[in-house]
């Protein structure tokens, strides 16, 4: 460990006169350190053995105060590996941008893994939600989001055929895309509801089944007001938090 590192972490060194328990002190001084960008994301933090020699603490302390990181998401133990920094995006609700956007501008690098690009008759659902006629074919294109190779999401996304018949041509930025196709989503409107993971929702993210996920709903819209886009996105609790500002 540098002396850098070494001296940012004897500043995390708990209060033994203070009446709130060690552990706590440990897991607010961790969080703080973690949000104010000390370890990046994906980055090793130190042992719980490290941990316990530079704060002079026990090791169910260190153990107590790395385990309220965890359950509050801010990290991911990954087996025979150590602790690491999850990757978390907050993305504002006033402002709309592509999923690829928000990535980059919180410092990591945006990926896909396709589950399936193809054409097909629009569903019931589709049809009223984008306008359609009965027989009308969209694009559906079904991926999940990454981030620094990390799965953040299950996306699912509809368009009419017209604006996209060769879906399999889009690359990591649907948004993107349809920038360069003359096809740009100008508004939306998002409806957010929690439900509870699927067998197969929950073998794709790396969840337990039944996990809480945020499923959001966006419809796009072009300039001219036609819905153009239907997308259906299954965030990963743990690593999404969404911020609106109200006024009045």
């Amino acid at each position: 460990m540098d002396k850098a590192r070494e001296d940012a972490l004897q500043a995390l060194k708990p209060d033994a006169d203070s009446s709130t328990p060690l552990y706590l002190q440990v897991a607010n001084k961790l969080t703080s350190a973690i949000n104010s960008g000390l370890w990046q994301a994906d980055e090793a933090l130190p042992s719980e053995r490290v941990l316990c020699e530079v704060l002079d603490i026990s090791r169910v302390t260190a153990r107590k105060a790395m385990d309220i990181l965890f359950e509050q998401g801010l990290i991911v133990r990954r087996q025979g590996s150590g602790t690491y920094i999850a990757p978390r995006l907050v993305q504002p609700l006033s402002r709309l941008t592509s999923f690829s956007e928000e990535i980059r501008s919180r410092g990591f690098t945006p990926t896909s893994r396709w589950l399936s690009r193809d054409i097909g008759i629009a569903s019931q659902e589709e049809v009223l939600r984008l306008g359609l006629s009965p027989s009308a074919s969209v694009a559906r294109l079904r991926r999940l989001r990454m981030a620094d190779n990390t799965v953040m999401a299950i996306e699912t996304s509809i368009l009419p055929s017209r604006y996209m018949p060769e879906p399999t041509k889009v690359g990591d930025s649907l948004y993107a895309w349809m920038d360069a196709h003359g096809a740009s989503v100008v508004r939306a409107l998002q409806h957010l509801k929690a439900v509870n993971a699927s067998d197969e929702m929950a073998q794709l993210v790396g969840l337990p089944t039944g996990t809480a996920m945020l499923m959001i709903t966006r419809i796009g819209y072009l300039e001219s007001g036609l819905p153009v886009e239907l997308t259906y996105t299954y965030c990963r609790n743990d690593y999404y938090d969404f911020v609106a500002e109200l006024r009045r």
